[in-house]
């Protein structure tokens, strides 16, 4: 109820322009599409109020679009918690494990990130959404996460609605052989019939509204499915990218240590607990966390310091092999290219042969990085960044250079 006040307070009422961009509207017109025609399909053409079951079916698809929203705007409000400005470790001498951002005149706290969007430090950062219109962080990450798992459970829901307001609709006027199907249709029965018939704009309705439900259904799953995967390490996403730079950075000099995530605290039910508590709250304050017995308190930041202070791990340099327009979702890149591009609003580089791009971070089938346009761009002066598809560019040697990644370096040897 505290956190539900905090939305509503007069001071942040100017967070309402969070609404107006391309990620809430779409989210929330997708909600009010699949709500509003699973209900009219129940009360109309699939299970009437007047009965037991339709009276319970109606106050659950009520009830999903409540709590669906409810964390929805929960998430986008309450934001993810920024670091203060100016802070600065009670300890100085601590300090020195610290990366200083001269955006917010502060020292980044330790799991914390700046977010460009937001042009704010974020505490215990795990990515900014454009569906939210905000980052997910420290205070708003169990919101986000409940909504991931509420929207699949609605959508269900809802697309179970659609298939069967369809069939029982069409059971009798349409012979494709249906007539066969043995199904008790006596939760559906009409007497009297629907005061307005189920034609074929409301067939067509129903149809696009299944077809949002089944989509919405398997992305967001996927992202939940994503999500809780790294709740239960204590992890962020930017953590796991970490975690894979400092694996490659070992590999690459081979050197004889393992690195240990030091927030992971050996148990899923202490790092679920880390999210997910019954007052709602998060633990902590977001600048102080728990560590392994095993592991120092700065040891994640210590390692963002040596894997920036390592170009040759920190990024690779690439050469560009065939142009590419800068498209969103590339259909000439191949279908693996066009359906695993970047759900963010970060840009996407527009390429020419022969261009070098300086990769610092990717998935399967796409890069981010910058685009060197001159020698400067060495010393941090002129860039382009964004992100790129892999099966446009190579790795090079480039004047003479080594090629440098792991592979390479052996193959120099």
């Amino acid at each position: 109820m505290g956190t539900f006040c905090s939305v509503i307070k007069f001071e942040n009422l100017q967070e309402l322009k969070r609404l107006c961009h391309w990620g809430p509207i779409i989210a929330l017109g997708v909600i009010a599409i699949c709500s509003t025609m699973a209900m009219i399909d129940s009360v109309l053409w699939y299970w009437p109020l007047h009965t037991t079951g339709g009276s319970v079916n109606f106050i659950m698809l009520i009830n999903w679009t409540v709590m669906i929203v409810y964390n929805y705007f929960n998430a986008m409000f309450t934001g993810p918690g920024f670091v203060p400005r100016g802070w600065k470790p009670e300890n100085p001498q601590d300090s020195m494990y610290l990366q200083y951002c001269k955006v917010c005149q502060a020292y980044k706290a330790p799991r914390s990130h700046h977010c460009r969007k937001c042009n704010r430090c974020i505490m215990k950062m795990d990515h900014h959404c454009p569906w939210i219109n905000n980052c997910c962080g420290h205070q708003n990450h169990a919101s986000f996460t409940l909504f991931l798992l509420l929207v699949p459970l609605g959508c269900i829901h809802a697309a179970f609605i659609f298939v069967m307001t369809m069939y029982t609709q069409l059971y009798n006027r349409l012979s494709f052989g249906w007539n066969t199907v043995k199904i008790d249709m006596s939760a559906a029965r009409r007497d009297p019939l629907p005061i307005i018939p189920f034609g074929l704009a409301a067939f067509a309705a129903t149809l696009f509204a299944l077809g949002l439900a089944l989509g919405t259904t398997i992305a967001v799953g996927m992202l939940f499915f994503i999500q809780i995967k790294i709740i239960l390490r204590n992890k962020t996403s930017i953590e796991s990218w970490i975690e894979e730079k400092a694996k490659d950075r070992i590999q690459y000099y081979q050197l004889d240590e393992v690195f240990v995530f030091p927030y992971d605290l050996g148990s899923k039910w202490k790092n679920f607990k880390q999210v997910f508590t019954w007052s709602g709250v998060p633990e902590g304050d977001g600048l102080e966390w728990p560590t392994r017995k095993d592991c120092h308190p700065y040891s994640l930041t210590r390692e963002q310091l040596k894997q920036k202070a390592d170009k040759r791990v920190r990024s690779v340099r690439y050469k560009v092999i065939e142009d590419y327009s800068g498209a969103c979702c590339p259909l000439n890149r191949g279908i693996k290219t066009f359906f695993t591009s970047p759900c963010t609003e970060e840009p996407r580089i527009q390429l020419q042969k022969g261009e070098l791009i300086l990769a610092t971070r990717g998935l399967r089938y796409w890069l981010y990085g910058d685009k060197i346009l001159d020698d400067s761009f060495v010393e941090g002066t002129s860039r382009i960044r964004g992100w790129f598809p892999r099966n446009c560019v190579e790795k090079c040697p480039c004047d003479g250079e080594s090629d440098p990644t792991p592979e390479g370096e052996k193959k120099n040897r």
